[in-house]
């Protein structure tokens, strides 16, 4: 599965709609929830992002 290998990368850029606007973070995968269907994404700075899988439009 793809979702095992995600979470094993170090730093990565994801790409995804939230209301209708284009967001870009760069950071690390810090918990994958496939229930809630989110990735949370914690940069640089200690912030924690949550994402919604639906939205999220490339990984880099």
């Amino acid at each position: 599965m793809f979702l095992k290998e995600f979470i094993k990368s170090h730093l990565i850029t994801i790409n995804y709609y939230e209301d209708g606007v284009l967001h870009t973070r760069k950071g690390r995968v810090y918990n994958l929830d496939p229930y809630e269907q989110t990735v949370s994404l914690e940069d640089e700075n200690q912030q924690v992002y949550a994402i919604r899988l639906s939205g999220i439009r490339s990984i880099c």
